[in-house]
């Protein structure tokens, strides 16, 4: 049992009485004796309350207040209502010797009083009226919090990570049977799920006040050709075999077109689906799909775009004007005299003399793993064996920026110049017609006209600059975020290489081993692997 105390009132005398703890129960807080004597309107010397609570650890104290008799002190407690209004707590205060208990009946009608009428918790109320503890937080009412319910969600049955590497092989180059970043499907095969959202159910106060759980959100399947919605519209089905791919938060499924070259016995593909290529495409030829490109031989000088993966097992010679360009990610087992560009990831065994830019990271890693000549550049990172070359082939790699956003900040600033161009012309011959005016000379009609039309030019292109001009801030916000980036390489960097993160640069002065390139306090930095 918790230790207590009570006012004992006698003939000449009020004193207060501290019953210590039993049985391991909680000591006396001083806090609780003051909270109640200023309840009561008693005052006392505080160190001596402090001594006598201190001494009432295992022994009983009485400790004088007034050298008169006061009236007796009924059972009382102090009411607590949290501020979400969920629950009230009472301490409960012992009477004086002799004094009146509280009762259940009245501890009733003072919840109700209060306006608490939703949780009281009558039983416990009488239990604890049987078995007392003092100084001791009891709740007497409590509410009821809402249910919360759960958002509708979709299922997807097949890999809907955009980032999924290719399998290697034990010596380092691409597993082209197990890539890992296509997804087949078969004919009648379950693509999605829908798992519809669930209710919550409301709460309430201890004041009746009803507590609204949150809403939940619908879902819907979105989905493309090929694909048929079942009766309950609870899954999607494939209607053909093919590649599933979501895309934007809609699942297409594409069926896919199969050749042996692409050359004169074909011309030019331009597909809605996949396209396999079981052999060579040729130079000057184009492949266009709007899910993936899979080459099983080799591409020379030729154009391929696809919204999926573009895959490449026996490599890329593009002769200087052969290029990739791939809403997914682009893997070829080599990459010489090409340009490509990947919303994704590129991974290949070699890169020499090309331009490359990926959205993610670009390994060439593999058994061979070298970049030589060209222009390499990642936003997420470079993860490469050998980096440029002896005979100081120019090698540039980059890192930390989006080739997007780069591309995009040099638009802006050309549509910024030319427009700030147009309103050095235009705003001298505006300012020139208000001195006119100002001055009382009149202008002809074909005057004001002209006036009329170059005052809409400004405006017009005052309203660009100022948006091209935030669209700008903001890019070169998102450029100069290159904390992450970095560049890892695993053998030799030969001096020449240029090294850029963000917008700073530097070149290698000399031969450098397995290490990695860093952006420390604007400056790239050589750092252990």
């Amino acid at each position: 049992m918790n230790g207590y105390f009570r006012l004992v009132n006698e003939a000449d005398k009020t004193s207060l009485k501290l019953i210590p703890p039993t049985d391991g129960g909680k000591q006396i807080s001083v806090n609780d004796v003051i909270e109640y004597m200023s309840m009561k309107g008693y005052s006392c010397d505080l160190p001596s309350l402090k001594r006598a609570v201190d001494a009432a650890v295992d022994k009983e104290m009485v400790m004088l207040l007034v050298n008169e008799k006061k009236p007796q002190e009924r059972e009382c407690y102090k009411l607590t209502i949290t501020p979400d209004k969920m629950q009230a707590n009472a301490k409960f205060f012992a009477a004086s010797e002799g004094g009146d208990e509280v009762t259940a009946g009245e501890i009733m009608r003072d919840l109700a009083s209060k306006g608490i009428k939703y949780g009281i918790k009558e039983e416990e109320i009488r239990q604890f009226l049987q078995h007392k503890e003092y100084c001791e937080d009891i709740l007497l009412a409590e509410g009821a919090h809402p249910v919360q319910g759960r958002d509708a969600y979709i299922e997807y049955h097949f890999n809907t990570d955009k980032k999924a590497k290719p399998t290697l092989k034990e010596d380092g180059s691409v597993d082209f049977f197990n890539l890992n970043i296509l997804n087949h499907c078969k004919k009648n095969d379950v693509l999605a799920t829908l798992h519809k959202e669930e209710p919550g159910q409301p709460g309430s106060d201890l004041f009746g006040e009803q507590i609204r759980p949150a809403d939940v959100k619908p879902a819907v399947l979105k989905y493309g050709n090929n694909i048929e919605l079942s009766e309950d519209g609870m899954t999607i089905v494939s209607l053909v075999d093919g590649h599933v791919e979501l895309v934007e938060g809609s699942v297409f499924v594409s069926d896919m077109l199969e050749v042996e070259n692409v050359d004169n016995s074909t011309g030019n593909i331009d597909y809605e689906g996949s396209v396999q290529i079981n052999g060579n495409v040729s130079t000057n030829f184009e492949v266009k799909a709007r899910g993936d490109i899979v080459v099983k031989g080799v591409v020379e000088g030729a154009t391929l775009r696809a919204d999926g993966n573009i895959i490449i097992a026996r490599g890329m010679n593009g002769m200087g004007k052969g290029s990739l360009s791939a809403g997914g990610n682009i893997v070829a087992k080599f990459l010489e005299n090409a340009n490509a560009q990947a919303d994704g990831y590129v991974a290949s065994e070699s890169i020499l003399h090309s331009r490359i830019m990926a959205g993610g990271e670009i390994n060439v890693d593999g058994k061979r793993g070298f970049i030589t000549g060209g222009r390499v550049c990642a936003t997420g990172g470079i993860n490469v064996k050998t980096l440029g070359s002896e005979m100081g082939a120019d090698t540039i790699v980059e890192v930390g920026a989006d080739p997007k956003i780069k591309n995009r900040i040099a638009q802006l600033q050309k549509l910024i110049e030319e427009d700030t161009k147009t309103l050095q012309t235009v705003q001298p011959v505006l300012v020139a017609a208000k001195q006119k005016v100002t001055q009382g000379i009149k202008l002809s009609q074909e005057q004001l006209k002209n006036i009329q039309s170059l005052a809409i030019v400004n405006q017009q292109k005052s309203e660009a600059i100022k948006a091209n001009q935030t669209e700008l801030n903001e890019l070169m916000e998102q450029a100069g975020n290159t904390t992450e980036a970095r560049i890892r390489v695993k053998g030799m960097v030969y001096p020449g290489t240029k090294i850029c993160i963000g917008d700073v640069s530097m070149t290698v002065q000399k031969n450098t081993h397995y290490c990695r390139f860093v952006r420390e306090r604007g400056d790239v930095k050589v750092a252990p692997y």
